[in-house]
C-alpha cells in the first residue's frame, strides 16, 4: 500500500520550469530604444556618412582597397568588374553585390565624380541616365592615377588596421589621403536623423586654402574664400549663387547652391552647351516638349537634341521668330525646367574622434590638416624605424665581411651557430639572423665600400628625418611641400564658373498662351464653347434640344472669359481652356457654382482696363472696369447688387467714357440717351438710376435693354419682326439727362424687344458681338 502511494506521489509531482542563468529580463521599451540607437549609429558610422580623413564611406574605401590588393593600378590591365565586386563582398563588405557594384560605378563616372577614382571600360552609364550602366560581368575596371593620393602611403605605418567581418583578413580603418577628398569629390548620404550633402571642389583651390592655414592657422573665412571661390561640379554649367551666400554656407556648414545651364545663340537659335550637375538632357527635353504640347511655349517653334561624342551636351531651341526675347525665354525655362537646379549643402561627416559633426569650412580644413600632419609624422617615423633597422643590419654585415672566414667556420661547425655568432661578435639576434639568411652568392658583394656607402646615405637620411620629426615647423613645411606637389600633378582649371545672374522667373501664364482670335459662345441653358476666329456665326451652330444661342463675345485665346449671371455675380475662366465649338461644349456649372436659381446672362472679353456698363432692369447701373470683375473663385464675385424682383441686363462695352452715350429702352416704349460720364465708376454696387420708370404694383415698368452708342454710331431698335436704325439727328430728340423719363418711340416700335448699337469699327470686325 505504501509503495502504491509513493508511486502516485511521483506521478503527481510537477517539476519547476527550467531556468537559464544568462537570461535577462528587460522592458520592451528599453530594448527597442537600445536596438534603434545601435542601428542608428551603425548607419551613421558604417554606411551613410564619409570620414573627414579620406572622404570615403566604408563601401567606397573597401572597393579602393580591394582593387589595390588585386593589383589594379592605373598602369595595370583592366579586369572584369565582377572580380572586384566578388573580392569586396567576399572579403570585406558582406552586402548585396548590386549595391556594391553601383557604388563602384559612381566612383568611375566622370559626370558624377569631380575626380574619378575608378577608370571604367565598357558601358558605365551616361549623363542622361547614370543608372544605364551594363552588368558587372560585361564591364572592366582599374584604379585611376588620382586614386594613388589615397593608397600610396598605405603600407608605411600611416593608418590603423582592423580585422575584416570574419576575422580572417586585415583591412585599413582609413586610407592615408594626401588631399582632402571629402571636399574634392564631395559626398551625399542619408543616415538616421541626419544627412550629408557635400559638393565637390577644385584641387588647386582647396590646396590653396590648406596652405593658407598652414602658414596662418588664425586665417579668417574671408582669407580662405579668396582661394576657395565655391563648389566646382563636374560640369561646365554656371554657379549663380552670390558669393555672399557661398560665404554663409562655408560659415555655417549648410545652405544651398544654385547652378544654371550654359547657353549661347547661333544664327538666332538657342544652343544649350552645359547642363547642371546630375541633370538629364533627355528629361529637360521632355519638360520643354510638354510645355510646347500644352501650348505654354508659343514662342518656341522647334526643339532638337544634337548631342554627340564631340559635343556631349547640345540642345537646340528654335524660337518662332527673331522678335522673340531669348533672354526672357531662357529665364522662363530656368524657372520651369531642370536647366536651373538647387543643391543642398550639409557638411555632416565623421570627425577624427569617430563622432558625426557638422563642419564649417575652416574647421573642416583644420581637422583634416591635423590628420594629414599626423599621417606624415607616422610615415616619417615608420621610415625612420626602417632606416635604423637597416643600419643595424648593415653594421652586422660589416662585421661579417671583416670576419668572413671566422663567420663561415662558425656556421659550418657549430650546431647553434646563431648564438655563437651573437656571443663571438656581440651581434643582436636580428643581425645574426640576417647574416645566417644571407645567400652565399651574395658574399662577393659584401664589400666594405658598398656597405659603408649605403650606411652613409642612410645616416644622412636618418639625420634629415630626425630634424623633421623633432620640429613642428619642419613637419608642417613637409606637409606643405607635398600638398604643393600634388596640386601641381593633379590640379586642373575650374569647370563650373561662378557668375552672378538675376533670379529666374517664370513668364505669366497668359504670356505663354498663344494669342489667337476666338469667339466664346454662351447658350440659353448655360453651355459654353470656344470657336477659332472672329468669323464664326454663333446662331448657325447646332445646340442641344431645347437649347439655343444666347450671347457671344470676341477676344483672344490668352484672355479670360468673364460670365455674369442674373444675380449680379461674375465668374472668370481662361478662354484657351474652354471646350471647342466643334461640339456642344460643356455646362458652365461643371466649372462654376452659381447660386440656386441664377441663370447666366452674358459673356465678356477684353483688356483688364476696358470699361463696361452694368445695369439692371429696375433702372439702375454703373460703369465698371473689367479687371474689377475678374475672380478665381468658382462661386464667383458679387459685383452688381440686384434689387428684389430685378435681374441683370446684358453688359455693354464702353469705348469712350466721355463721348459715348447710354441708351435705355423700357417696356412702355420709352427711350433715353445720356452721356456715359453721368454714371459712376464702381468696383461693385447698385449704381444710380439710369432712366425713370413707373413701378406700379400690378405691371411694373422694366428696362428692356441698354446699349452704349459711340459717337457717330447707330442704334438699332428691334420690335417684333420690325426694326429701325436711329443715327445722327434721329437720336437728338431722345438725348437728355440721366434718370429722366425719356421719349416715346414711334408707333410700331414701342413694344421693344432689344436694342443694340454699332459703329463702323464693329461692323468691320469689333471685339464683341451683341445679339
Amino acid at each position: 500500500m505504501a509503495s502504491k502511494k509513493s508511486r502516485n506521489d511521483q506521478l503527481s509531482f510537477t517539476p519547476p520550469p527550467p531556468t537559464v542563468a544568462d537570461v535577462e529580463a528587460q522592458a520592451v521599451s528599453l530594448f527597442t530604444r537600445k536596438a534603434y540607437l545601435d542601428y542608428s549609429m551603425y548607419v551613421i558610422l558604417d554606411r551613410a556618412l564619409p570620414n573627414i580623413a579620406d572622404g570615403l564611406k566604408p563601401v567606397q574605401r573597401r572597393i579602393i582597397y580591394a582593387m589595390s590588393e588585386l593589383g589594379l593600378s592605373a598602369t595595370a590591365k583592366f579586369k572584369k568588374s565582377a572580380r572586384t565586386v566578388g573580392d569586396v563582398i567576399g572579403k570585406f563588405h558582406p552586402h548585396g553585390d548590386s549595391a556594391c557594384y553601383e557604388a563602384m560605378v559612381l566612383l568611375a563616372q566622370p559626370f558624377s565624380m569631380r575626380y574619378p577614382l575608378v577608370e571604367g571600360q565598357g558601358n558605365w552609364g551616361s549623363p542622361d541616365d547614370p543608372k544605364s550602366f551594363a552588368a558587372m560581368r560585361y564591364t572592366e575596371s582599374r584604379l585611376t592615377k588620382f586614386s594613388q593620393t589615397l593608397l600610396s602611403e598605405l603600407e608605411q605605418g600611416t593608418v590603423e588596421w582592423g580585422q575584416n567581418f570574419d576575422g580572417t583578413l586585415r583591412e585599413p580603418k582609413l586610407l592615408p589621403s594626401r588631399l582632402p577628398h571629402v571636399l574634392l569629390n564631395g559626398a551625399s548620404g542619408i543616415a538616421v536623423g541626419m544627412a550629408t550633402d557635400i559638393p565637390s571642389h577644385n584641387v588647386r583651390e582647396v590646396v590653396g586654402a590648406c596652405l593658407e592655414l598652414l602658414d596662418n592657422p588664425e586665417a579668417t573665412l574671408a582669407q580662405l574664400t579668396k582661394h576657395i571661390k565655391g563648389p566646382d561640379f563636374p560640369t561646365d554649367a554656371e554657379i549663380i549663387t552670390p558669393p555672399s551666400e557661398i560665404r554663409d554656407i562655408y560659415k555655417t556648414g549648410g545652405g544651398s547652391i544654385r547652378q544654371r545651364a550654359k547657353w549661347e545663340t547661333e544664327d538666332s537659335d538657342i544652343v544649350i552647351t552645359a547642363l547642371p550637375f546630375q541633370v538629364s538632357g533627355s528629361k529637360v527635353m521632355q519638360q520643354i516638349a510638354a510645355q510646347m504640347q500644352a501650348k505654354k511655349l508659343p514662342m518656341v517653334e522647334d526643339l532638337r537634341d544634337e548631342s554627340d561624342h564631340e559635343n556631349p551636351t547640345r540642345i537646340v531651341i528654335v524660337p518662332r521668330s527673331n522678335r522673340i526675347d531669348v533672354d526672357e525665354l531662357m529665364t522662363h525655362l530656368f524657372a520651369t525646367t531642370g536647366l536651373e537646379r538647387s543643391y543642398r549643402v550639409n557638411m555632416n561627416m565623421i570627425a577624427l574622434d569617430g563622432r558625426p559633426k557638422l563642419f564649417t569650412l575652416k574647421d573642416l580644413l583644420l581637422e583634416w590638416l591635423e590628420f594629414r600632419i599626423e599621417t606624415v609624422r607616422r610615415r616619417l617615423q615608420h621610415r625612420y624605424d626602417q632606416v635604423n633597422a637597416r643600419l643595424h643590419i648593415l653594421d652586422g654585415y660589416l662585421i661579417a665581411y671583416l670576419n668572413i672566414d671566422e663567420v663561415i667556420r662558425i656556421i659550418r661547425r657549430e650546431d647553434e651557430s646563431k648564438s655563437v655568432l651573437m656571443k663571438r661578435f656581440k651581434l643582436s639576434e636580428l643581425q645574426a639572423e640576417s647574416i645566417l639568411e644571407l645567400k652565399l652568392r651574395f658574399l662577393n658583394r659584401l664589400q666594405e665600400m658598398e656597405i659603408r656607402g649605403e650606411q652613409a646615405k642612410l645616416a644622412e637620411e636618418r639625420a634629415n628625418l630626425e630634424k623633421i620629426l623633432g620640429s613642428k615647423a619642419r613637419l608642417r613645411k613637409q606637409v606643405r611641400d607635398e600638398l604643393v606637389r600634388d596640386a601641381e600633378e593633379f590640379g586642373d582649371k575650374r569647370r563650373s564658373p561662378i557668375v552672378e545672374r538675376e533670379a529666374a522667373k517664370a513668364l505669366d501664364a497668359t504670356a505663354l498662351i498663344p494669342s489667337e482670335p476666338v469667339t466664346i459662345i454662351l447658350s440659353e441653358r448655360g453651355w459654353v464653347r470656344a470657336g477659332k476666329g472672329h468669323d464664326l456665326d454663333p446662331a448657325a451652330l447646332q445646340y442641344k434640344g431645347g437649347d439655343a444661342f444666347l450671347h457671344a463675345a470676341k477676344g483672344r485665346s490668352n484672355q479670360l472669359a468673364l460670365f455674369i449671371d442674373s444675380s449680379g455675380r461674375t465668374y472668370s475662366l481662361p478662354a484657351h481652356e474652354l471646350p471647342s465649338a466643334k461640339g456642344h461644349g460643356e455646362p458652365l456649372t461643371s466649372s462654376l457654382t452659381p447660386p440656386p436659381g441664377a441663370t447666366f446672362v452674358a459673356v465678356m472679353m477684353g483688356e483688364p482696363d476696358d470699361l463696361w456698363l452694368l445695369s439692371t432692369d429696375d433702372g439702375y447701373g454703373f460703369v465698371c472696369r473689367l479687371e474689377e470683375m475678374m475672380t478665381r473663385l468658382k462661386a464667383g464675385k458679387s459685383v452688381v447688387n440686384v434689387g428684389n424682383g430685378a435681374s441683370v441686363l446684358r453688359p455693354q462695352r464702353v469705348t469712350s467714357f466721355d463721348a459715348d452715350y447710354v441708351a435705355a429702352a423700357t417696356t412702355e416704349g420709352k427711350l433715353l440717351l445720356f452721356n456715359v460720364n453721368e454714371l459712376p465708376q464702381l468696383g461693385r454696387g447698385k449704381g444710380v438710376q439710369t432712366i425713370k420708370i413707373h413701378k406700379t404694383p400690378i405691371a411694373p415698368e422694366k428696362v428692356v435693354a441698354t446699349a452704349v452708342v459711340p459717337q457717330g454710331g447707330t442704334l438699332v431698335v428691334n420690335a417684333g419682326k420690325r426694326f429701325t436704325n436711329l443715327k445722327g439727328a434721329d437720336l437728338d430728340p431722345y438725348i437728355g439727362k440721366r434718370a429722366q423719363r425719356g421719349l416715346k418711340l414711334p408707333r410700331g416700335f414701342q413694344n421693344v424687344d432689344s436694342i443694340r448699337a454699332w459703329s463702323e469699327r464693329e461692323r468691320n470686325g469689333g471685339a464683341e458681338l451683341v445679339m
